[in-house]
């Protein structure tokens, strides 16, 4: 079988990819391999407010049940604080029910251990071969030795009050839009600002089931962006399906990403003597213009691939405090395990309530260069051509050396997909667009040689 895990949990179209079945399954291998050995083991379980979520729940709870461990339900409620509450109550692991940013269709379940991490690839795999080997080994209680299922009523009131402690300011004379992509953060995000002192007017928090993400939240900010200027607002912020993400929206309706808003929180907690070795994790798809923003401030950058799950590892590894992505998934570690929509939200409003600055103003610290993205259709065993092919090897430099160190070259071959990304940055938008597409043509023609 190949791998069940993607870079974020199991992941499919619910009923048909993700089943019922396959949902009782990782809850019954994750309940065995996660609490191996603990007496009456506890695990969390939330979801986002997708349709298939409350079935997906009840197999994942059924499998937990099955080898004896407990089984504690928060309801809807967002990512971040499924890994804040597993530590908080002191359970043995904590799952989520989400396909994040995806539409209604799809879901997805992934795992925390009991330090609220999202797991190791070597824990994934641990999963996926009970599964594989038809839980051999693996119990079945009977009579009491079953598990109990309970349910925690007071989850979004204990991750609120934890969330409101992570600023140390009011934010009374703020106002606040908040775009809760009709998902997870629809009473977490408004509860918190509004008993913050903020005004907080709000679009799609009003989620049925289906219209999760539709047009709306981090991935379509359109309406937000309109909205801020229309409401006259100081600050808009979109939050994802699971609201592990945020982007913002300043007070003149221009989108603010995740490049612009670490920058901000990377600088604020420098001038704080908060920022460990004044370092900032990226990866390598930020914007160059972050690392330009970055340089000039005295801050340095360490990069890796795309995925928060290398941000997260490099910033253990080496204890930094701030990491994240474009999308506006940031990482605070001094407050969260993961990327936490609402943590970043409030961050960003205490700065510009602590600086009495417009949100405009702070990110003018850094100017976004053109960006060009053009997909190449290839075979997958021709993915690492674009290094081993003297004639493509020599248009790459011939780009970079056109582009005076004002711009860069990255090539990204497909996870899942028979083509490589090549994007292209620049100062002209135009220069770089012939430059991306000739490149990709070039890498297409020779490839499918």
């Amino acid at each position: 079988m190949s791998r069940m895990f993607g870079t974020d949990g199991v992941r499919g179209i619910a009923n048909t990819e993700l089943t019922a079945e396959l949902a009782y399954n990782l809850g019954r291998a994750g309940a065995y391999v996660l609490t191996e050995g603990t007496h009456k083991p506890k695990i969390l379980v939330g979801m986002d407010t997708r349709i298939s979520g409350h079935m997906l729940e009840a197999s994942l709870v059924a499998g937990i049940l099955s080898v004896g461990a407990e089984a504690v339900s928060v309801g809807v409620i967002p990512t971040p604080a499924i890994a804040y509450l597993t530590r908080k109550y002191g359970a043995d692991a904590g799952v989520m029910i989400s396909a994040s940013h995806n539409p209604v269709e799809y879901n997805g379940i992934k795992f925390f251990d009991n330090k609220g991490y999202k797991l190791s690839d070597e824990l994934e795999d641990a999963i996926q071969n009970v599964i594989e080997t038809n839980f051999e080994g693996v119990p079945t209680p009977v009579g009491g030795d079953l598990g109990r299922r309970y349910i925690e009523e007071s989850a979004i009131e204990d991750y609120v009050e934890f969330a409101k402690s992570t600023v140390d300011v009011n934010l009374k004379g703020m106002k606040i839009a908040l775009d809760c992509a009709n998902g997870a953060s629809y009473e977490t995000a408004v509860d918190t600002f509004r008993a913050l002192g903020a005004e907080v007017v709000v679009i799609n928090n009003d989620p049925d089931g289906v219209n999760i993400n539709k047009n709306c939240g981090s991935t379509h900010p359109e309406e937000l962006m309109d909205y801020v200027v229309r409401k006259n607002c100081d600050l808009g912020l979109a939050f994802d399906g699971d609201a592990d993400r945020c982007l913002a929206v300043d007070e003149k309706g221009n989108l603010i990403n995740g490049d612009f808003i670490m920058v901000i929180c990377a600088k604020y907690l420098k001038e704080h003597k908060l920022l460990k070795d004044n370092v900032l994790v990226t990866t390598v798809m930020s914007n160059l213009g972050l690392d330009i923003a970055l340089e000039k401030e005295g801050i340095k950058s360490v990069k890796t691939k795309v995925g928060d799950r290398y941000v997260l590892e490099e910033m253990l590894k080496e204890g930094y405090k701030l990491g994240g992505e474009q999308s506006g998934h940031v990482i605070f570690l001094d407050f969260n395990t993961t990327g936490d929509g609402l943590i970043t939200g409030l961050q960003l409003a205490s700065i510009i309530k602590k600086s009495g600055k417009t949100l405009s103003q702070l990110a003018s610290v850094m100017r976004e260069l053109p960006q060009v993205l053009v997909n190449a259709k290839i075979p997958n065993d021709k993915k690492e051509i674009y290094k081993t092919d003297s004639e493509i090897v020599a248009e790459i430099k011939n780009i970079e050396d056109a582009l005076h160190g004002c711009g860069r070259v990255l090539i990204r071959p497909s996870g899942t997909e028979p083509l490589v990304r090549v994007m292209l940055e620049g100062e002209n938008q135009e220069e770089i667009d012939k430059m991306a597409h000739n490149l990709a043509k070039l890498i297409a023609d020779k490839a499918n040689q």
